[in-house]
C-alpha cells in the first residue's frame, strides 16, 4: 500500500513538473541521476561542468538494498535526462521510479546490461570489478553523449581521463596478485567478490552464509559454525565484512576473527563523502594488501 502511494505521488509531480516547464538540462548542465554515489561520482568526473549530478544514495550508513524512494527522489528522476543504475536487482527502486515518471527522451544506462552481467545469482557489486572500471566509464560517456551530443567530446575525453586515474588502483591490485596469488580469504557477503577475483584471492566463506547475508536472512547454524571454524581455526589470511550493513551474526564472525588474530577488512557499498571512487577504492585494496602482508 505504501509503495502504491509513493508511485502515485511521483507520477503526479512528474505531471507537475512537466507542466511547469522543467528540462531535462538546464543552466547547471545536462540532469543526470545515480542510483548511489558511486557512479554518481563517476559521472561527475566523466561530465565534467557539463552535468548536473544527483546521487540518491549517498549516506555512508545507508543499505541499498533496504532503500525506499521519497517524492524527492521521485522528482529527481522525472527531472532526469540521464538515470545511471547498477541493475541485476541491487536498486530496484529506480526501474520503479522511472515507470512511475515515463519519458521517452530520458536515456537510461543499466551497467549490469553495459558488462553483459545477468541472472538471480549475479553478484551486484559490480564497481568492485576493478578490471571492468574502463567499461563502466565508457559506458557512461556513450549515455551521455547520446543525451548531450553537442559535448560528446568532452564526455569522451572526461572517460578517457578517467581510465587513466585508475591506473595506481589498477597497479595495487596487480601487486596483490603477484604476492599472494591463492591465498585463502573470507567475506561475510560477496560485496568484494570481484574485487578478490582479480587480485588473485580465493574466498573459502561457505556460500550459504554469505547469500544469506545477502538476502539478509538468517544464515544456518551449519553455516555459521563453518565460518567460525574457518577463522577461530586461522584457515584464513583475511576475514572481509560489509562496512555499511552489518548484523548480529556477522559481527560475532568479526568478533572471533579479530579475537583469532585474523585482520578484518571493511568494504563500504556507497562512496565516502570526502573521497572521489579512485580514492576509495585505493584506500581499500591498500588495506586489504596491508592485512595480507601480516
Amino acid at each position: 500500500m505504501r509503495l502504491r502511494i509513493v508511485l502515485f505521488l511521483l507520477v503526479a509531480i512528474a505531471l507537475v513538473a512537466a507542466g511547469c516547464g522543467s528540462s531535462a538540462s538546464s543552466h547547471h548542465g545536462l540532469n543526470v541521476v545515480a542510483s548511489t554515489n558511486v557512479y554518481g561520482d563517476i559521472a561527475q568526473q566523466i561530465g565534467g561542468n557539463h552535468v548536473h549530478v544527483t546521487s540518491i544514495i549517498s549516506a555512508p550508513n545507508a543499505d541499498p538494498h533496504l532503500f525506499e524512494p521519497g517524492t524527492a527522489t521521485g522528482l529527481a528522476v522525472a527531472q532526469a535526462a540521464v538515470a545511471i543504475q547498477n541493475g541485476v536487482g541491487y536498486d530496484a527502486f529506480m526501474t520503479k521510479l522511472e515507470h512511475a515518471a515515463p519519458s521517452s527522451t530520458r536515456r537510461v544506462l543499466t551497467i549490469a546490461d553495459a558488462l553483459g552481467v545477468e541472472g538471480h545469482d549475479a553478484n551486484p557489486h559490480l564497481w568492485y570489478d576493478v578490471p571492468r572500471l574502463p567499461r563502466i566509464a565508457r559506458a557512461v560517456a556513450a549515455t551521455l553523449s547520446a543525451a548531450d551530443a553537442a559535448h560528446a567530446h568532452a564526455y569522451a575525453a572526461g572517460a578517457k581521463r578517467f581510465v587513466a586515474s585508475l591506473q595506481p588502483l589498477t597497479r595495487a591490485v596487480a601487486q596483490i596478485r603477484a604476492r599472494h596469488a591463492g591465498a585463502s580469504v573470507a567475506y561475510t557477503e560477496p560485496v568484494p567478490g570481484y574485487l578478490l577475483a582479480a587480485a588473485g584471492l580465493r574466498n573459502v566463506a561457505p556460500a550459504a552464509f554469505t547469500r544469506a547475508i545477502e538476502d539478509g536472512t538468517e544464515p544456518s547454524p551449519q553455516a555459521v559454525a563453518e565460518l567460525t571454524a574457518l577463522v577461530s581455526g586461522r584457515r584464513v589470511r583475511v576475514l572481509l565484512y560489509n562496512s555499511q550493513a552489518t548484523s548480529p551474526v556477522t559481527a560475532r564472525i568479526r568478533d572471533e576473527a579479530e579475537h583469532a588474530g585474523v585482520p578484518t577488512v571493511g568494504m563500504a557499498e556507497t562512496l565516502p563523502s570526502h573521497l572521489t571512487f579512485q580514492a576509495w577504492q585505493l584506500s581499500q585494496v591498500r588495506a586489504l594488501a596491508q592485512a595480507l602482508g601480516r
